[in-house]
């Protein structure tokens, strides 16, 4: 069978090294195998994966070919002194880094009471964290079901990304630098933060414009699209009270 599509999956995620270090995961976590894609970017492929009890892990693979994607990650990670000695010339190394990036957002976030998947591992340029979702099915985005939620959700869903996001500045002392409804899934009522890779310490030099980006984009979505009576500056104020 020849499917186009398959094998330019298989030629950006699965190349020797990945499918080595992808090895060493499932050896190190015990993962029984990998049960399909979870969602498909332009920088990373997310897998589910099984465990031999049966537990669900999210596996995401960066894919170290991606040229565009590496150019774009160095504004994240110059300037950040948790990275300063990354070779940024080697796309191993780079890879590498952000992977640990990730990794190491998600468990400070997660450390702090932020709602983030867990974070198990980080190996090269895969980390393997908690499965959001239900039966082998993500959790939708918010920009997936926004048009299902009434008045009474959205102002509780606020008040859970506002409170989210005071955890992440306050306690985490980060800025998340690309919060939208697209990186925020909802389940049972509960608002879950993921793609944290690019989030930089508050002290990084251009934390001040990512913030103002962030609280941008949530007073773009809960007012325009939820109808919320909001202004930027308050929420502004409610993420950044400390």
């Amino acid at each position: 069978m020849k499917d186009k599509d398959y094998f330019e999956t298989v030629e950006e995620v699965w190349d020797t090294k990945t499918l080595l270090a992808a090895y060493e995961v499932m050896r190190r976590l015990k993962l029984d195998r990998f049960a399909g894609v979870v969602s498909a970017g332009k920088e990373a492929r997310v897998y589910r994966a099984i465990g031999r009890n049966g537990e669900e892990y999210a596996v995401k693979i960066y894919l170290t070919a991606t040229a565009e994607f590496r150019k774009s990650i160095q504004k994240y990670l110059l300037g950040d002194p948790r990275f300063s000695g990354v070779d940024v010339s080697s796309t191993k190394k780079l890879f590498a880094a952000w992977a640990r990036k990730e990794y190491r957002n998600l468990m400070r976030m997660y450390e702090c009471g932020v709602a983030v998947p867990k974070p198990y591992l980080v190996y090269q340029n895969i980390v393997v964290m908690e499965f959001i979702g239900r039966s082998g099915l993500r959790a939708p985005l918010l920009q997936e079901i926004y048009s299902e939620i009434d008045v009474e959700e959205a102002r509780e869903i606020y008040r859970q990304v506002v409170e989210n996001y005071r955890r992440i500045y306050c306690c985490a002392r980060l800025v998340h630098a690309d919060f939208s409804e697209f990186n925020l899934m909802y389940l049972d009522g509960r608002v879950y933060v993921i793609d944290v890779a690019q989030a930089v310490a508050v002290d990084h030099p251009n934390s001040s414009d990512f913030l103002k980006q962030d609280v941008r984009n949530i007073y773009r979505f809960f007012s325009r699209k939820l109808g919320l009576e909001l202004e930027e500056k308050q929420v502004l104020e409610a993420i950044t009270n400390c």
